[in-house]
């Protein structure tokens, strides 16, 4: 294929999807290293995604000093940690807005909402599609050429996650970044970025039990796997954990020669900042300072995030897909909108969706639009958790509609998924009906309608004329997954 004819849309994108991987390593419960900690599963069943990354580093050109000069700060743990990375990202920038440095930040995040180039972002934007097709093809053409492939080591190309994180360091590599945010895609021990071995800080989000085929079974695994990221040197921060995952962390920094410290709110943070109405926000961005600081401690000495700077950072930061808020033009129905699908989640989406809704001026419907699907994890529980969270708080609502992730009757079902795990069959419609038995034996009184819609669109376009057929503003709240959240951003913009 003639390189000048390859384009973005179609060959970069349908090339990458054909990289997807049908199954992630999975831990062995039976095994256990010799010295590791009770309840903690050290092992990944299959080829680890870190398998092959050094070496496709320098297949590229990369050493590992390449990768040191990046200045990364490197994120991981089970909530928060891509609005912590994005936290950190807006603080570096507002400084060296101010400053001058750092005055070029890379950010590798994920999974993306609407584009796939929300992945590799610099300075606030993520890269264009001329610079993202040609770093691209750089790192395809070099290392998909069966020539390189070594038996040793990388007898295989890299797989879609592992392919996307050579992409981010190569593209920070090429257009030489002062610093870099690394958030890690699932745990950290084997992840594909824990090839990094020199950051300059590591950072741990709030724990809780998720992705428990590959971390746990128990939480103390998954903060062992999680702890994987320190290393020598590099101070590490953590947000406060229960006291088991707790001590593993710090008996893991003991064992990696680091220190570990942990970050409670900081009670300096503006109060004016509507991004920071929602209290784990609050949180996020504390954690988000402390590793801002001590990047710049370590690279400028000199230079001093100033209150000014904080400012600046929270009014021009854009949390994405993450406790995000629209109105309607018509000013008829308003959307709350996150992308929580865990447990630790869905517990602060119900409480943020219930503190702003709680007090209503006028006659307001209060309406949830669902959905899940996944091999990691069990939709119905995540739903039984929302359910009785929302019931707690008592903020359920009056009507229910469960969805796919199709956006529209005329795309495909898969166009608009992110998922490293190539869907081997369409979602099953049937589990549509699933999730409306679970929500009438989870809270069987308080809920006026349950209803099912095969396409995203179709749930919105329920909601609005539920909205429009009652008196007063339908309220409404999009939840469950980052696919679902994708689409309806998708729809709610364009309208």
């Amino acid at each position: 294929m003639n390189q000048i004819t390859r384009t973005y849309e179609q060959d970069c994108l349908s090339l990458l999807e054909t990289r997807r991987r049908r199954d992630r390593p999975r831990t062995n419960p039976s095994v256990q290293t010799e010295k590791s900690p009770a309840n903690v599963t050290t092992t990944v069943r299959g080829i680890p995604c870190l398998y092959g990354m050094s070496e496709w580093l320098q297949t590229l050109g990369h050493p590992e000093a390449d990768i040191s000069r990046l200045n990364i700060i490197h994120v991981t743990g089970t909530k928060g940690k891509g609005s912590t990375c994005e936290f950190t990202r807006s603080i570096l920038h507002a400084h060296g807005s101010r400053t001058g440095f750092p005055s070029k930040i890379g950010l590798y995040t994920s999974p993306h909402i609407q584009c796939i180039r929300e992945r590799i972002q610099i300075n606030n934007n993520p890269v264009t599609e001329n610079l993202f097709s040609k770093y691209f093809f750089e790192v395809w053409d070099t290392l998909m050429n069966t020539n390189i492939q070594n038996a040793d080591t990388t007898q295989r190309p890299p797989r879609y996650l592992q392919f996307l994180a050579l992409l981010a360091f190569h593209t920070f590599i090429r257009e030489n970044v002062d610093a870099a945010i690394i958030e890690v895609h699932h745990g950290g021990e084997f992840d594909a970025t824990n090839v990094i071995q020199n950051p300059v800080v590591t950072g741990i989000t709030s724990l809780g039990l998720d992705h428990l085929d590959q971390l746990g079974p128990t939480v103390e695994s998954i903060a062992w796997h999680k702890s994987g990221i320190f290393k020598p040197g590099a101070p590490a921060f953590s947000l406060p954990q229960e006291d088991s995952p707790s001590r593993v962390l710090h008996a893991r920094a003991a064992e990696k020669n680091t220190s570990l410290t942990i970050v409670p709110l900081n009670p300096n943070l503006p109060t004016e900042s509507s991004v920071l109405g929602i209290p784990v926000q609050q949180l996020n961005c504390s954690l988000a300072l402390e590793l801002a600081r001590t990047s710049l401690k370590a690279k400028a000495p000199d230079h001093v995030i100033e209150s000014a700077d904080i400012s600046t950072a929270l009014r021009d930061i854009s949390l994405i897909g993450r406790f995000e808020i629209i109105d309607d033009p018509d000013g008829q129905s308003q959307w709350f909108v996150d992308g929580a699908h865990n447990t630790l989640s869905l517990e602060k989406t119900a409480e943020w969706f219930s503190d702003i809704t709680k007090s209503p001026a006028e006659q307001t419907n209060r309406i949830l639009i669902f959905s899940h699907f996944s091999k990691d994890r069990d939709g119905l529980a995540l739903l039984e958790c929302l359910a009785e969270s929302l019931s707690e708080r008592d903020a359920l609502p009056d009507h229910v509609i469960f969805t796919t992730y199709i956006e529209r009757a005329d795309k495909s079902q898969t166009e608009k998924m992110d998922k490293d795990i190539l869907p081997t069959t369409l979602p099953d419609l049937s589990v549509l009906s699933l999730f409306a038995e679970k929500w009438k034996a989870t809270v069987p009184r308080g809920t006026n309608s349950v209803s099912t819609k095969e396409t995203i669109q179709e749930a919105i376009e329920t909601a609005r004329s539920i909205g429009a057929q009652q008196d007063g503003k339908a309220q409404v709240l999009i939840t469950g997954c980052f696919l679902l959240v994708g689409g309806a951003l998708n729809i709610l913009r364009r309208s």
